[in-house]
């Protein structure tokens, strides 16, 4: 079989939703994200560099179908360029034995704050004294620790994750902040996306981490964000009196249930503001909430919601535009 290679540059800023987009398409939802990586003093250890753009690539077979799908792509990123720096949709032909390899060797070893360490699973890495190593397949984009949201969330959790913690991960994605919690002494841990794709992925990636024991993903929701359909595409607003039930009701597993002592939410401004009151609900007192994904412009519009739940604001951290806020509820 042959195969079509789409490749488009992107920003920084953009390049979680144009991989969101790329994923329906590309055979296997399988998205490369391809940094711009400066290379470190240490050899296998890249940094990347911000003021570069992000290549992203995808794969589709060559039939009948790949002309029509190859529009209505170039046609979705056109509409995502009027937001943000999106570069032209490029192509090339594969045969079978070079697409099989070729989305590996655009990833490396990446260090992520004092401990963390991201490391593609066919890579080999000697770990560090007091590493916190997390072997990912990016074949998603979601949570691969490139994007500044991801980077943010990993970095309080070497300082917020504690033994013991009941943990909720909402939005998992690629289960990367799950991991990092358990690999940190958080447990139990209940990891939730309302994609049924992310849960498959972030299984997988639970389970080459070896902390499925404490670790439990499932497809739903927290409250108000069992009806909302995808994050990145909803336009639903919330009703009032919704109690703040955790996983859709379709979900057939017995799921871990609140008050957690910990709750990560890497998701966007718009949901945050919506599921307020539930991520508060669902907070043990004296718990910690590390909530992520705010642009810049509506950090004041996130923080309000929050305070008006009772929610204590604690820290707030920033890379470029994108702030991660960290809140308590009151014992």
């Amino acid at each position: 079989m042959e195969w079509l290679e789409l490749s488009v540059a992107v920003d920084h800023e953009a390049a979680e939703s144009v991989a969101e987009l790329l994923a329906r398409y590309g055979y296997g939802s399988g998205v490369v994200m391809e940094p711009a990586w400066t290379p470190g003093e240490e050899g296998p250890e890249f940094t990347i560099d911000p003021a570069r753009p992000v290549i992203l690539r995808t794969y589709l077979p060559l039939d009948a179908q790949v002309v029509e799908t190859r529009r209505q792509i170039e046609q979705a990123l056109w509409h995502l360029g009027q937001m943000r720096p999106v570069g032209p949709l490029e192509t090339r032909a594969l045969a079978d034995e070079d697409w099989e390899n070729a989305w590996k060797q655009h990833y490396q070893v990446q260090r992520i704050g004092e401990r963390t360490v991201i490391v593609p699973s066919w890579l080999e890495y000697t770990p560090q004294p007091d590493d916190i190593v997390l072997q990912l397949d990016p074949g998603m984009a979601f949570g691969t620790g490139l994007h500044p949201t991801t980077q943010l969330c990993l970095r309080q959790l070497e300082h917020l994750a504690r033994p013991g913690q009941s943990t909720l991960d909402l939005g998992t994605g690629s289960g990367i902040l799950a991991i990092a919690a358990a690999k940190l002494g958080a447990a139990p841990i209940l990891a939730l996306d309302n994609d049924p794709i992310a849960v498959q992925v972030a299984g997988a990636n639970v389970t080459r981490n070896a902390v499925a024991q404490t670790v439990q993903v499932a497809l739903g929701s927290l409250g108000a964000g069992q009806q909302m359909g995808h994050w990145l595409g909803s336009t639903w607003q919330p009703q009032p009196d919704e109690q703040p039930n955790v996983a859709a009701p379709q979900n057939p597993l017995p799921l871990l249930s609140a008050p957690f002592d910990l709750i990560c939410a890497n998701l966007i401004a718009k949901v945050l503001i919506i599921l307020a009151h539930d991520l508060a609900t669902a907070l043990a007192p004296g718990g910690i909430l590390l909530s992520s994904g705010i642009i810049l412009e509506r950090e004041a519009d996130v923080a309000r919601a929050l305070a008006e739940v009772g929610l204590i604001p604690q820290e707030r951290r920033q890379e470029g535009e994108w702030v991660a806020l960290v809140h308590t509820r009151e014992m």
